[in-house]
């Protein structure tokens, strides 16, 4: 079904007349008339001039003649030039017209305008407009196949000039950051040398380079980047492809592996020993000793205790380094989990005649995994008991953070502050910076006394970490501690929930 509209000869003409384009267009043709008329005129001027001075022609009829054909010859060029107007008025609503609108129909008359040239300039018209249509219908399922990879992409220009990114890798650097970027030169995002200088090698006429760099920030990722050349792009064009693959998992898991290995070999060798001990010498000197064996089996249980609590600890810890630079998504009531985790510890704090007081409002929920929050205030709450002087209180209050506030500040956006405090001992200054090391312990006497792994704040701190969250320790020596979680909420939407509705 073609897509032309059925015009008269004389409404196409009158069409192309009053386009502003057309008239622009025939304008110039015009004011050509007169010259191009004396152009063809000027011959026949010449020969009659010719015939005259030779006294063949008589100069009065050589003047008429001379007349007769400058008036012909205007009057065959003004047809000329009106058939012009129609073919350039026909071209230009070509130009002007959409690519979802009908193509306007060809013109016709006379050998100029023959029904053959029409014809294939129509025809020219809609075989270009099919090829826009695929171009525009291919770089759609480009943009839609850049945009679908899960790997971060960055097209960069022969000047270094961010072009483009995809989704993930806006996701990657931040949406502020990569609307910053665009158009910008790429050092601005990436202030990695290695990655820079394989840029810059590829954009020299270099081949495909590869390199791996980190990126820093509050959980540090390791970063593999594949620079190549894409094919017959230069200019102001994106012309090099930069492929980013996220590598802190495989890294994590390499020293996850190294860490676990290093941890248990280290910390599981004291009690192995005593529960070797302890069995060689029930099967040799105390045989036939009943006392030695009930005291010896005791200590052997609460060693196998300590063990298990040391491995599921460090499988623990392991899992959640695995997965620190991803950040969870979902929401929790951290009054409920408070709540749930003080009644698990009740029994415990009354067998020293402590209490646990919780002041936690009307908060709105943090951004945040439920199993992990509950397992870092399970930690902080019981190192609160535990360390803390018989008979007293501990403290748990869960607040919003102020606007704009210190804390706001610190985290980027709204959150809570979730702080455990006990009265006790106290931390000395100088072994707060150190208090979430792996099995880093201020008294490991009292520690494992206790039943301690000296894992629980390494927990805490990475928890926390991935939460892209905060921990503060405050504590003076007979004094107490406080632990202080700072969290991520989601203050907006809670805002949308507590507004009143329209009745």
């Amino acid at each position: 079904m073609s897509e032309e509209a059925p015009q008269s000869g004389a409404d196409r003409t009158a069409a192309a007349g009053d386009s502003p384009a057309a008239q622009a267009a025939a304008a110039p043709g015009w004011g050509r008339l007169p010259i191009a008329a004396a152009v063809l005129w000027l011959p026949c001027a010449l020969v009659l001039a010719a015939l005259t001075l030779l006294g063949l022609l008589p100069p009065l009829a050589a003047g008429l003649a001379a007349a007769a054909a400058l008036a012909l010859t205007m009057v065959m060029l003004n047809r000329h030039f009106r058939r012009l107007e129609t073919l350039t008025g026909y071209l230009s609503r070509l130009r002007e017209a959409g690519d979802d609108s009908p193509l306007p129909g060809a013109p016709s008359g006379g050998d100029l305008l023959s029904p053959g040239l029409a014809e294939a300039i129509a025809e020219t018209a809609r075989e270009q407009r099919a090829r826009r249509r695929d171009l525009k219908d291919t770089m759609a399922l480009n943009a839609a196949v850049l945009a679908g990879l899960p790997d971060p992409l960055i097209l960069v220009a022969e000047d270094r000039r961010v072009q483009r990114l995809n989704p993930a890798a806006e996701a990657l650097l931040g949406h502020d950051l990569a609307r910053d970027l665009a158009g910008r030169d790429l050092a601005l995002g990436f202030r990695n040398p290695a990655l820079l200088a394989a840029v810059d090698a590829v954009l020299e006429g270099g081949g495909q380079e590869s390199v791996e760099f980190p990126i820093p920030g509050k959980v540090e990722r390791a970063m593999a980047a594949r620079v190549l050349r894409l094919p017959g792009a230069a200019g102001e064009r994106a012309c090099v492809m930069i492929a980013l693959y996220d590598l802190t998992g495989i890294k994590q898991s390499e020293r996850m592996r190294a860490d676990f290995v290093a941890n248990v070999s280290h910390e599981l060798r004291t009690p192995l020993t005593s529960l070797i001990g302890f069995i060689e010498t029930l099967r040799g000197p105390a045989r036939e000793d009943a006392e030695a064996r009930d005291r010896f089996l005791k200590i052997m249980e609460e060693q196998s205790h300590r063990m298990s609590r040391l491995v599921d600890d460090l499988l623990s810890l392991s899992r959640i380094e695995l997965q620190e630079h991803s950040a969870p998504s979902s929401r929790s009531d951290i009054a409920q989990i408070l709540r749930s985790v003080a009644s698990t510890l009740e029994l415990e704090a009354a067998r020293r005649g402590m209490r646990i007081e919780i002041a936690a409002g009307n908060l709105p929920p943090a951004i945040g995994d439920r199993d992990e929050l509950t397992q870092v205030f399970q930690n902080l709450l019981d190192n609160a008991v535990k360390y803390g002087d018989d008979g007293t209180v501990v403290h748990v209050a869960a607040r919003r953070l102020a606007k704009d506030g210190a804390g706001e500040r610190r985290l980027g956006r709204a959150g809570l502050k979730i702080s455990v405090s006990n009265e006790g001992e106290g931390i000395g200054r100088e072994h707060i910076p150190r208090l979430t090391e792996r099995f880093y312990r201020v008294d490991s006497r009292r520690s494992r006394r206790l039943g301690g792994t000296g894992l629980g704040l390494a927990i805490v701190k990475h928890i926390v970490n991935r939460h892209r969250g905060a921990l503060e320790i405050e504590s003076r020596p007979g004094e107490g501690a406080t632990f202080s979680v700072y969290l991520p909420s989601a203050a907006e939407a809670a805002a949308t929930l507590d507004a009143p509705k329209a009745s």
